[in-house]
Order: C-alpha cells, then sequence, then structure tokens
C-alpha cells in the first residue's frame, strides 16, 4: 500500500515513520519544501502524480499556550488552508481513504467532561487557542461532508488528547507543557534553583499520552479503517492535575526544589479529559504510562539537548 503522510518531520509523524508497522508500507514523507500543503496547486500535482491509497494528515502549525496566544492569524489560516487544500486535492485525484489528525483543542470550553465526539462545534471555544481550533474543526467536518456525498471517500478524523514524547519540542516558547517542564526542571536541578513557578494554580487537569502510543493507534486504524467512528477519541481516559506533572516530572529528572503557582498567568480550559467509550468499542488501548513516558521523553532530551 502507497501511504503519504504530511507533516513527517514533527513529532507524530517521526513517531509513525519508526513505529515497527511502517516497514509495511510504502510511504511517500514529504518536507514541506517538497509539498507545499498552502499552495493547492502544488498539493494537487503532488498527490496526482504520486497517487497514494491512503493519505495521513499530520501537518500543521502547533505550539503551546503562549505561541497560540501570540500568533493566532497564523495558528488560523496556515492550518485551515493546509487541510482544506490536502482534502479537496485528495478527493479530486480519487484518493478514498485518508486519516485527518484532529485535537481535543476542538472541544466546547465549557462543556462537561469527559469530552464526547458529538460535542464538536457545539459551544463556544478555549479563546487561548481558538484560531488553531476553528482550523482543526473546520477540517474534521470537511471530512464528514466528503464522505457524506460520496460515501466512497472514508475520510476520517482521529482526535488526539495531548501529546508528549521522543522529537517533542523543547523550547519554552514554542512547547507544549510537558516538554517544557522537563527542560525547565532539568535546568533547575542542574543550576540548584530553589523554586519554580508554576502558571495558575496547578489545579487544571490535563489528559497527556506518550506520541508512540498514538503512532500504534494510526497502524490499528489503518487496517481497521472502515469500521472507525468518522470522528474517534483517542488518549487514556484518565487525567492528571498540572501540579501531579510538576512532581511527576521532578522526581524524573531529579529536581527538588518548591513550586511557587503565579495566578496572574492563563491556564486554559480547567479540565481536558476526553471520552475514550467509542475507542475501547474499537478495541485500542494505549501502551504506555506516564512515568515510562516521562522517562523516555526525558532519556530522549538528554540525548538530543546536552548542552543544556
Amino acid at each position: 500500500m502507497k501511504l503519504l503522510m504530511t507533516g513527517a518531520g514533527g513529532m507524530v509523524g517521526r513517531n509513525i515513520l519508526e513505529h515497527p508497522s511502517a516497514s509495511n508500507f510504502d510511504i511517500f514523507a514529504p518536507s514541506s519544501k517538497e509539498l507545499n500543503l498552502l499552495d493547492l496547486g502544488a498539493t494537487r500535482s503532488y498527490i496526482s502524480e504520486s497517487r497514494p491509497d491512503l493519505i495521513i494528515h499530520a501537518a500543521g502549525v502547533v505550539g503551546g499556550i503562549q505561541a497560540n496566544i501570540a500568533q493566532p492569524v497564523k495558528f488560523l489560516v496556515d492550518n485551515m488552508r493546509m487541510g482544506l487544500n490536502l482534502l479537496d486535492a485528495a478527493r479530486e485525484a480519487g484518493v478514498e481513504r485518508l486519516i485527518n489528525l484532529g485535537s481535543s483543542c476542538m472541544y466546547p470550553r465549557k462543556a462537561d467532561n469527559p469530552l464526547s465526539e458529538e460535542l464538536i462545534l457545539t459551544g463556544e471555544l478555549e479563546p487561548t487557542n481558538e484560531g488553531y481550533a476553528l482550523a482543526k474543526s473546520a477540517c474534521a467536518r470537511l471530512c464528514e461532508y466528503i464522505n457524506r456525498e460520496d460515501d466512497r471517500f472514508v475520510y476520517k478524523t482521529v482526535i488526539p488528547c495531548n501529546l508528549y514524547g521522543r522529537y517533542d519540542k523543547f523550547d519554552p516558547r514554542h512547547s507544549h507543557m510537558i516538554p517544557a517542564v522537563i527542560r525547565k526542571l532539568s535546568e533547575a536541578a542542574r543550576d540548584d534553583v530553589e523554586s519554580i513557578d508554576i502558571w495558575g494554580d496547578g489545579l487544571a487537569r490535563r489528559e497527556f499520552m506518550y506520541a508512540a502510543d498514538l503512532a500504534d493507534f494510526i497502524f490499528y486504524a489503518i487496517r481497521n479503517l472502515e469500521s472507525m467512528p468518522q470522528n474517534i477519541n483517542v488518549g487514556l481516559g484518565e487525567d492528571y492535575s498540572i501540579n501531579e506533572y510538576y512532581r511527576a516530572i521532578a522526581e524524573v529528572v531529579g529536581y527538588s526544589g518548591d513550586f511557587v503557582h503565579d495566578l496572574s498567568k492563563p491556564v486554559g480550559m480547567r479540565q481536558k479529559l476526553i471520552d475514550d467509550t467509542n475507542l475501547n468499542e474499537f478495541g485500542w488501548r494505549h501502551n504506555t504510562s506516564l512515568v515510562e513516558g516521562l522517562r523516555l521523553t526525558y532519556q530522549y532530551f538528554l540525548e538530543e539537548f546536552e548542552d543544556v
């Protein structure tokens, strides 16, 4: 099977490429220079020439709260344009199978947790990442529309919880919480810093899954795509407070200082826990515990950023 994957250079894409099942496929993994998804014409040409049997859309502009707040235009426009261009080009070329990567940011900020798939586009989004969420929601809905108009096109959306792991970004200006905290606490342990600040009261709850587990799910989904729900949450089905993540990471990296809460900083949604009912019925479950995932991610951080 010929498989086209966008975003091959990102954390999700690289974890997919190094999964043992990847060797069973002929994978096209173009860089953004080789396939500019912001250019509809170029996207159409690439897909019509490569003729993939299946597309995995994992490309996107991603980042944590700070990046989303600083560049809402880019997070909305680029993510929406890439997704819509790809879906339009794939349908035009007759590619009948596609897996679109969504985000739990698509869920309304005030929705009851756990967040079930039917809640998409039923309420106000979290302002700190609204642009990203709007783009992801539009692409998920377009997958539904394409399938509704012609059921030959099996275009479905996977909605992972927050992710972390190998190939993550550790720059505090662009990274998500776990890699940012790993770096911050590693530096604090090295420099004997007595206390570290936590944004907000630390009581907000988040669900983070090790990225290699999402890669495992993707190959499971490929084998069972026709029976997979149109939109499906993929996660742990359990969450932890920000304070608990800080304590767990501190233990892994060897930081023994204190934590101080900065109540002036934004914290985003108070809770974001996915409903894993459909996931369980689909027959897949994650493999990596939080402690093991943090240990493996810290090991990768040390290997790649020895000078930090």
